[in-house]
């Protein structure tokens, strides 16, 4: 197996393939070079910022929507406010309900949009083509999103060719838990201690902090470093095409390649930093609609046990304002008081230019 990195040049254009140009800064791309996908065009802003509050940023106007945080999420019924800059470790994504009232993004908003037709809420954490790799905070108190920090430095997942950063909208079903302390039967490996991954395949670049309706297609159990770490496939139900996706050979005929470049990229996204290539159970093989909303609910019963205190959750942090049964509930003025605790909004810091770095992949 060899990576073999190369930079972009200074002006975007990827010089090995004359005429092709890649956008070179993850917060400025809303395509991603190499084949795209058929009729997955990403294209179109994605709505008009909510209200600014104290201390919070306005969506920057020299962004795209699709990389501004927040940028639909009024249409969703919340909103989000910002504290300290983008690309800085202080960095945190706040959250908060219809009425303005801070909430939480792992335990306040409902796993549910309609649960009568399995149509799931999903908190976008990375949109697509990005590499800063933003997550809910699992561990601080109303779990803003922040970016991950491994050795000091703030992490960026690679571009490891074909692929530009995330190659779909990322993020997590809220009100699920992959509980570290339980060994899931199809993996016979143990939970990664996070809400439930979702990969959301629509054609809209959506934005960080965006909270979108979707329907399950189906789900790739990976094996990350020895935990089950399960990526449901997903579509936004406000997507164009949506109506012809039920299941995951739907992807499979409306999408050629890429669930292939799916597996692809879990398998090798961490091998630039010098990690060697992750394990999927089932020999990589996808699992569809019926199968992952199973494994859906499992993870949503495991958090109910969490927010209620009848499992041991280890560092997650469970403070919550809306789960009546729950002994982590807090008040109004103490969720204000931990936001207006965090830095005060700024510019974002700049990405670092090795970001920008493609690695090239051969098998031995």
């Amino acid at each position: 197996m060899l990576l073999r990195p190369w930079r972009a040049g200074h002006a975007g254009k990827n010089h090995s393939k004359p005429g092709r140009t890649i956008p070179c800064r993850q917060e400025q791309s809303q395509a991603a070079p190499g084949r795209s996908l058929r009729r997955r065009v990403a294209r179109g802003r994605a709505g008009s910022a909510p209200a600014r509050a104290r201390g919070a940023c306005a969506v920057s106007p020299q962004l795209p929507a699709a990389a501004s945080a927040g940028a639909c999420a009024a249409m969703s019924g919340y909103g989000v406010e910002e504290r300290a800059g983008p690309h800085s470790p202080e960095y945190r994504l706040f959250f908060k309900d219809a009425a303005g009232r801070y909430i939480s993004p792992f335990h306040d908003i409902p796993i549910y949009a309609d649960a009568g037709k399995n149509v799931f809420n999903m908190v976008v954490e990375v949109p697509r083509w990005t590499n800063a790799k933003m997550e809910i905070s699992t561990k601080e108190p109303l779990n803003p999103i922040k970016q991950d920090v491994k050795k000091g430095k703030l992490r960026f997942v690679a571009n490891v060719f074909p692929h530009k950063g995330y190659i779909w909208n990322y993020g997590a079903i809220p009100q699920t838990w992959e509980d570290p302390g339980h060994k899931d039967e199809n993996t016979g490996c143990c939970g990664d201690n996070d809400p439930i991954d979702v990969c959301e395949i629509g054609s809209k670049v959506c934005s960080r902090g965006e909270v979108i309706k979707v329907k399950v297609l189906g789900t790739l159990a990976l094996i990350d470093e020895g935990e089950t770490d399960w990526k449901v496939i997903a579509i936004n139900v406000e997507d164009p095409e949506a109506d012809s996706y039920n299941d995951i050979e739907d992807v499979r005929r409306m999408n050629p390649g890429y669930l292939e470049a799916t597996v692809d990229w879990f398998r090798r996204y961490k091998v630039p930093d010098g990690k060697p290539e992750n394990q999927f159970a089932f020999n990589g093989e996808f699992k569809g609609k019926d199968f992952a909303l199973d494994v859906i609910k499992g993870t949503h019963e495991h958090w109910k046990a969490l927010i209620t205190k009848k499992t041991d959750g280890g560092g997650i942090n469970c403070t919550n304002l809306t789960v009546s049964e729950s002994p982590f509930c807090c008040s109004q003025d103490c969720a204000k008081a931990t936001v207006e605790a965090a830095p005060p909004c700024k510019a974002a810091s700049p990405i670092p230019p090795e970001v920008d770095k493609w690695f090239y992949y051969q098998k031995n």
